[in-house]
């Protein structure tokens, strides 16, 4: 007997996310998650919502995801904490600056507000910077909001719209059409939607996706410490390195007065035969040392602020960077919206506004060929 028109399995803010649009199609939604709304990646996230421009397919899913956000902000309640902190982006050098100027006229070019900042420009914006910086990149519609708890309103609202929500309910088993959880419950759709995150590859063996481990830190309360999410230029390509261990310079003003730190990537350790073994969600107090570290080379001041807490997450990231977003090519009635790795939070609207055009066969407003997942698994 059909449980729902759609089933999601995932309650992290994109299957969240999917869960509201798709109920505002007026399909019947089932969410089942182990855990509760935004316990995974969404809870160890900075949520920074950013138009990113490593490609054409990623700034296309970036820019139409922050400008969905945009549009929700109105309805967003106070705890989602949103606020339209903007992107710095920092040169610690002549290179690094070039590469601004090319972040610059990619942007403007396909209308995205950007200023180029010079060093005296960057040190006003960011008075804790260090002196001796090259200058930086502005991008003042760059937003952030609270990752938990908009996933929990995202589900919230599907609720409203009619979609039932089922926690605490671990999937042992993805067939098609099937869906059984560990108490032996079988659920059955004619559509399911693997949103598993860093668990995706175990429901859907063969899937091209690794867990990342990733470390945050958070301060004691400063107010005005930073007035925008900071970031080094040269995080875009230590965020893709290989399978290093890399930190970079990350951090976010949060409307406690608090200061958020990050960024660390670790990659899961490769067995012998090829398969990955998920890091210990333990503190590796060495990487978290250097990333501290890297933001104290930054904003020195930084060493007289008091860390709270530290935590870790993993992130599901793709060979190529790009999220799997549509049908599976050799499972009927199977749909893939992982993959996201660090940037879940900005593209769960982007993706849930994808995902529904492409189960109701509309045309979506962006094409949908860079996402698809048969670009990894073949066509069938």
């Amino acid at each position: 007997m059909r449980t729902a028109d759609v089933i999601i399995i995932g309650a992290g803010i994109i299957g969240c996310a999917c869960a509201r649009r798709l109920s505002s199609d007026g399909l019947r939604v089932l969410v089942l998650d182990a855990a509760f709304p935004g316990a995974g990646a969404t809870a160890a996230g900075m949520g920074h919502i950013v138009v990113m421009d490593d490609s054409q397919a990623m700034f296309s899913l970036t820019l139409a995801s922050r400008e969905a956000w945009a549009r929700l902000a109105p309805d967003l309640p106070p705890r989602a904490e949103y606020a339209a902190a903007g992107t710095l982006w920092v040169a610690a050098d002549q290179e690094e600056l070039d590469a601004a100027g090319h972040k610059h006229a990619f942007l403007r070019e396909r209308g995205v507000k950007a200023e180029l900042l010079d060093p005296d420009s960057l040190r006003g914006a960011e008075p804790n910077l260090r002196p001796g910086l090259a200058g930086g990149l502005l991008v003042p519609d760059d937003l952030v909001v609270y990752p938990p708890t908009v996933a929990a309103w995202l589900l919230g609202q599907a609720v409203r719209l009619g979609a039932r929500a089922v926690m605490g309910s671990r999937v042992v088993r993805v067939e098609s059409g099937r869906v059984t959880i560990a108490d032996g419950s079988v659920f059955e759709s004619p559509a399911i939607v693997n949103a598993g995150g860093q668990w995706s590859q175990d429901l859907t063996p063969g899937l091209p996706i690794r867990r990342r481990k990733g470390h945050l830190v958070i301060t004691d309360r400063s107010p005005g410490f930073c007035r925008h999410q900071v970031i080094e230029l040269g995080y875009i390509k230590k965020a893709h390195a290989s399978d290093e261990d890399s930190v970079a310079f990350n951090i976010q003003p949060r409307p406690t007065g608090q200061v958020l730190i990050g960024s660390s990537r670790q990659f899961d350790p490769i067995d012998e035969r090829g398969h990955g073994r998920p890091l210990d969600h333990g503190i590796d107090h060495a990487i978290l040392a250097r990333m501290i570290r890297r933001a104290a080379e930054y904003m020195p001041t930084l060493a007289g602020l008091r860390a709270l807490r530290a935590w870790t997450g993993f992130r599901a990231a793709t060979p190529d960077s790009l999220p799997l977003i549509g049908p599976h090519p050799r499972i009927p009635g199977l749909w893939l919206a992982t993959g996201h790795e660090g940037l879940g939070v900005t593209n769960s609207l982007g993706t849930a506004d994808l995902l529904a055009d492409l189960m109701a066969a509309r045309t979506p407003t962006i094409p949908a060929e860079p996402y698809s997942p048969s670009r990894v698994l073949g066509d069938g």
